[in-house]
Parts: structure tokens; sequence; C-alpha cells
């Protein structure tokens, strides 16, 4: 797990922080907002991070169920994260660590064991001032290097679980300089029957964060449309804010056109004139453009990819869906994913995939839902289907090999069948003899060795590459040569292990699995090597005929 560095804070660094908070209800968009304004930021020439506060118990996400709680985002430092902080990452093309993301139960971990080697001694440990002022430290420490960190409070105002942030908040808003501290809250404007947009909920929210001891410098509503004039001057007169500081944030068609909506509001420059560096911003014909357009580009096509897997919730493959979208922008398709439930092959949902131009298996655990996957992947091979297998996709595609190739019968992974007759997937050696889940599987960013002349060399562009990982079983060595020879080329290694598989040209137009999770570097102005390849292949462009000693920036 990655360690926690104890530092200084320096008052005088003259950091921007911009706090964001929500309230009515969960799952608004306040990390959207924020990305989105942190994007807005970065464009005028700001260095900006991130920090998600999360107030749950665990020390991270990790051991939570994707079903419930969306997927499990793995950072270059192997800190497993709460998926918003992939957003971050994607809005702001930055790499963030396992410190940008504060969790109730690491927080009370680092002080109990403080505690414990006597740190506090003579002392009662409480909430005030310990944790708070773990809280503040952590903060701190996450916007080091930065001119701006936005950071984001989990949840809703008046939840339990988040009155010790919200109170290290108000602690910090006296220990900083009035200019330098900035408080959003994004809450819910719903419409009423007769179509009047209702102010009550905001209201009621911010009268709560108020009880805490904070007052919201601007306030954000989150509605189906944009906010009416008479709505926003109702929700300035109750909040005690000025209207100027009440924005909309509507809904819209992608998520990556939030920061252009932000912009046509004000919401950027304006939040520039309250923490005064609007003078220090690039002039607007000197931003960066690109992103806008990417979003904004006309698209020439539509490609259909069926996502075969067994949450159906569309959180838990978040980044999957992403890093496709983002082949499409650098394509200029639209990439419209199509649910194929594992679970319930066959059926309409085969069907659905049959109907598909290409077939994604992502990562995963548990038996459940398997064979649908390596059914799946059957029939991508054998009809020529473009594939790409990611992490367990990539491990399915050895088991189907090894079965249906080599006739190795009943053979699988030792994750999921302990009496298979061949493990062709075993468990990792280091992982023997770990008995803790969270945090103990191989995670993070590996350097994976690329052979020449590859498909894999074509799509990277280089000799190597590094990819964030989150697995404790591998393709077992022992049927390394046996695979090989059958033609399951493994053409990408890391040290002894297997990092990338591949079928030949004259087998397949694109069939190709990662151990590694690509989907997790993926971004809308740098799209993922083996996600612009499995477009490439539909749309006919041959994603083998790119010159290997090309240099691709990744």
């Amino acid at each position: 797990m990655p360690t926690e560095p104890e530092t200084d804070y320096d008052p005088e660094l003259g950091r921007k922080f911009i706090f964001v908070t929500g309230g009515v209800m969960s799952g608004l968009g306040k990390g959207i907002t924020a990305a989105s304004t942190g994007r807005l930021l970065k464009n005028a020439g700001f260095d900006v991070t991130a920090v998600k506060i999360d107030p749950y118990l665990n020390v991270d996400a990790g051991t939570m169920n994707p079903f419930q709680h969306g997927e499990v985002y793995v950072l270059k430092d192997g800190g497993e994260v709460d998926l918003d902080l992939g957003n971050y990452e994607r809005f702001l093309d930055i790499d963030m660590t396992f410190d940008h993301n504060v969790t109730t139960g690491k927080t009370y971990q680092h002080v109990i064991e403080k505690e414990r080697a006597g740190d506090y001694l003579g002392r009662t440990v409480q909430i005030i001032p310990h944790i708070t002022d773990d809280i503040k430290r952590r903060i701190r420490e996450a916007a080091e290097g930065n001119d701006v960190c936005i950071i984001e409070v989990g949840g809703t105002v008046g939840d339990i679980e988040g009155m010790p942030y919200l109170e290290a908040l108000r602690q910090f808003a006296h220990e900083e300089d009035e200019d330098d501290i900035l408080f959003t809250h994004v809450t819910l404007v719903p419409y009423s029957k007769n179509g009047e947009q209702k102010t009550k909920p905001t209201q009621h929210s911010v009268k709560e964060l108020r009880s805490i001891g904070l007052q919201p410098d601007v306030l954000v509503g989150r509605c189906s449309d944009k906010l009416d004039i008479d709505t926003k001057e109702k929700i300035a007169l109750f909040c005690d804010v000025p209207t100027d500081a009440v924005f909309s944030n509507p809904d819209v068609d992608d998520i990556y056109h939030v920061p252009l909506m932000v912009e046509e509001e004000g919401l950027d420059q304006y939040v520039m004139e309250q923490l005064d560096i609007a003078e220090e911003a690039l002039p607007e014909a000197e931003r960066e453009n690109r992103w806008r357009e990417l979003v904004t580009q006309q698209t020439e096509g539509e490609v259909d990819v069926a996502l075969v897997g067994k949450y159906d919730l569309e959180d838990a493959y978040m980044s999957v869906h992403e890093a496709l979208k983002h082949a499409g922008l650098e394509k200029n398709v639209d990439v419209n994913v199509e649910w194929v439930n594992s679970e319930k092959m066959p059926d309409h949902h085969e069907s659905r995939m049959r109907e598909a131009d290409a077939i994604v298996v992502p990562g995963g655990f548990g038996t459940r839902g398997t064979q649908g996957k390596i059914d799946a992947i059957r029939y991508a091979r054998e009809n020529d289907v473009p594939y790409l297998g990611l992490c367990l996709g990539f491990q399915l595609a050895v088991i189907e090999y090894a079965r249906n190739v080599l006739g190795l019968e009943g053979a699988h992974s030792a994750e999921l069948d302990e009496e298979t007759p061949h493990p062709v997937i075993d468990i990792l050696p280091e992982q023997y003899e770990v008995e803790d889940m969270g945090g103990t599987m191989r995670l993070g960013a590996h350097e994976t060795d690329i052979e020449p002349g590859t498909l894999a060399a074509s799509l990277y562009g280089e000799d190597s590459c590094t990819e964030r990982h989150r697995h404790r079983y591998e393709v077992n060595p022992e049927y390394f040569d046996e695979l090989e020879a059958a033609g399951l080329k493994f053409s990408g290694r890391s040290a002894n292990r297997m990092e990338i598989l591949e079928l030949a040209p004259e087998e397949h137009p694109y069939f190709i699995g990662t151990q590694f999770h690509p989907e997790f570097r993926s971004r809308p102005t740098r799209a993922s090597p083996p996600f612009v390849g499995l477009l490439e292949a539909v749309l006919g462009d041959d994603p083998h005929g790119v010159d290997a000693e090309t240099e691709v920036s990744h």
C-alpha cells in the first residue's frame, strides 16, 4: 500500500483551494462539475490537481462490489480508488496518486497507528483536533506543486459520515487567506408538476451547510435545463450569495460537453476573479482549444461494440466506456456500446453480440458469467470479429484457446476452478502467502516489453509500454510454449510474465488481450492504443500496418 508521508505545510506557497460539496441527493454530478471547472482553469494556463474525499470507513475502494459502487479505479502508484478520480484524471489529463483520495478508513487508521506508536502520549485522541488536522494535512500535501487544488467532498451535506470533513473545511477556511479559498455547492433544482423550477431543496441544503459554519461562495444548480433568471435571483436571495454566483449546469448528451456548458455560463471566469488569479490567466486567444475541437467535431459514422460482462451497471465499466469514446474521438466516429449480459447467453443477449462490429470482454472477478464470456471470445476468434480482452478478458482468451485449439479439456483458471486439470491461469508466486484482501494484488503501473514486428508494437509504436495492473493471477509459465506453438502469440512480456497476447494477421484481423488495464490511462485527447486499434480494425484501417518504429506519445 502507498506510504503516508508527513510533511510540514508552508502557508506562504499561495495555493488556491476550491471545495465542492453537494446537497439534496448524491450522484448529482458534482464531480463532473468540479472536473469541468478544473479543465477550464487548466486551459487558462494553471496547474490544477484534485482531491476526492470519500467518507466511507473503507481504507480504499479495492474491496467494494462494483455493482454497488461502480468500478474500482487504479492509479499509477497502485492506489485503488473511487471512480471519480478517473474522471479527474481524464478531464485534467494528469496522473494522480493514492494521496489524492482521502477516506475515513485511511484517516482513522493513520491517527490510530500514531496513537499506538505513542505520538499522542498524555493527550486524549479526538475527532477534533486529531482527525480534522489529519484531513487538512492530506489536502495540503496533495495540493503541493499546483496552482489550484479542487477538493470534492463525497456524499451530501448532513450525512453523519461527512461531518468531520465539513468541520475540517471550516477550520481550513480560518487558516488560509480569504482569497485562497472558494466554496462551491452543487444542488438539485427539480421541476414541479406545473413546470416551475423549485428552489426549496437548494435553500434547505444551503441552510444545513451554513448551520455547520460554511457559507457557499458559488452555487451550481443541476437541472434538466438552464436555470431561469428568476430562479437564480430567488436562490441568491434566500442563500445569501450574489446572483452572479448562481450558475446552471443542465443535462447534456455527453459529459465532455460540461466544460463548454459551464464556460458558457461564465463559471470559470467568476472562479478566477474570486480567487484573484484572473489577471494571471492566459489570454482567450492563447488558451488550450483541443478539447473543444474534439468534442464538437462532426462524426463520420458509427461503430457498435458489444461489451460482454456480468455487471448490469454502466459505472462498473466506466473507464472502458470512456476509453471507447476516446478512441471514437480520435477516429471521428460515434461508438455505441451494446451491453451483453454474460450470464444470459445464449438468448437475446447473444444475438445482440452477433450484431456488433467488435467485442470487448473487460476485467472482473468471480465465476459468475464466466462461460458466457468464454463463448463470446470463441465467437470473436472463429468469426473474425475484432476482439479486445482486458485483464480477465485476457485470461479467458487464454482459457478459450487452450480448450478449443489445444484441446486441453477442462482448462481453466485456478482462481475460478481449483480442481481444473489444466490451470493455464494460476496465482502469482508472490501471492501464495497473502492473507489480507485489501491492497495486496499486483497493482499500479508496470512496464511491459513489446516484441518488434507484432500487432502490439504497431499499436504502441514503441518497444515498451507502461500500463496499470490489478490482478492476482497470471498465465501459467508451464503452458507458455504449448500455447505459442499452437499460434497464440505473447507479444508483450514483463520478465517471465505474459502481458499481451495476439493472433497473427493472417489468422485474425484484430484479436488482442492485455493483462493490464489500458483503459485507465486513456484520455479524451490521448486515446488508448488498443482501443484505437479495435476501431481501426472495424473501419478497415489495418491496425497491423502502422510502422512499429513510429513514435507514439502515450
